[in-house]
């Protein structure tokens, strides 16, 4: 599969934001639903006048419920709507798009850039608090409120023990034809002294369907006593799911950033992202290929 852009066609790179909380997620879904892609689609149809849709490909597919702050879609335009429109877009969008989504840049992509097949990784921060009174009002849309005081330091031990390539199928919702082969490249607890707050950083090449709520879940059961440190390398090394880790709720998750490599490596990396993976025998959470 190629990444060449269609003769007379464009490839524009779009970073955005949203809040989560009134979308169906990101993916365009049945009529009637409130969709981040759906939103952006018309609204560059509105602002280009334009009699077709132009599709975009994101970065990472976010659920219901799930905010960006740094995410990143392409879409390819006709070069003459381009020119037309390349100076005043931003600015036509902020004026025709709700206000829980907004785009802050719109630029040609270089050769070989795919949102989606391109990035290296992507990175979400989960936030939590274990305060006892709850979640600051202005902040309850993002915050997610745990009723038992939780201990980063055991949290993070068990962080420890599920960074690296690992088949996550424990901790992910298996989808036909899709591997769960992932490398989690952080996976890491901090509190903030001044709010109390704790935010996971979980960091990925990619991430599979419920994956970081999957693990975050898991974390917290750690978090507040009731399972030892080892329990959540132990899940995994099981490879089944466990009726014990939570999915927590969506509205603590925001993907804050996506990272691509030098240009130059752009083409060589969507290609490589294409290919199934696969664990060699014997690397825990894996033992052989994965469809």
């Amino acid at each position: 599969m190629s990444d060449e852009v269609e003769p007379g066609f464009v490839r524009v790179r779009l970073d955005l934001s949203y809040d989560g909380r009134d979308f169906s997620g990101w993916a365009k879904q049945a009529r009637g639903r409130r969709t981040v892609q759906g939103e952006i689609e018309d609204a560059l149809r509105t602002v280009t006048r334009s009699s077709q849709t132009y599709e975009l490909t994101v970065a990472g597919r976010t659920d219901a419920g799930v905010h960006a702050r740094g995410q990143v879609a392409h879409v390819d335009l006709p070069g003459e709507v381009w020119a037309e429109h390349r100076e005043k877009l931003l600015r036509r969008l902020a004026g025709r798009l709700p206000h829980d989504v907004r785009v802050w840049r719109a630029a040609e992509a270089p050769a070989g850039f795919n949102a989606r097949f391109s990035a290296i990784w992507r990175r979400y921060a989960y936030r939590v608090t274990d305060n006892p009174g709850g979640v600051d009002p202005l902040l309850r849309g993002h915050v997610l409120w745990h009723d038992w005081p939780l201990d980063v330091d055991a949290m993070n031990e068990a962080a420890r023990g599920l960074v690296g390539e690992h088949d996550f199928a424990a901790y992910c919702r298996k989808r036909d034809g899709a591997t769960t082969i992932r490398t989690l490249q952080q996976l890491r607890w901090e509190r903030d002294p001044a709010s109390g707050i704790l935010t996971a950083t979980v960091r990925a090449d990619a991430f599979c369907h419920n994956m970081v709520r999957s693990l975050v879940g898991a974390l917290l059961f750690v978090g507040d006593g009731h399972r030892s440190p080892d329990w959540p390398a132990k899940v995994l090394a099981a490879g089944v799911r466990d009726s014990a880790v939570h999915v927590v709720r969506p509205h603590g998750l925001t993907l804050e950033e996506v990272g691509y490599p030098a240009d130059a490596l752009l083409a060589a990396r969507s290609l490589e992202a294409r290919n199934r993976r696969s664990l060699p025998a014997g690397v825990p959470g894996g033992g052989g290929g994965c469809c």
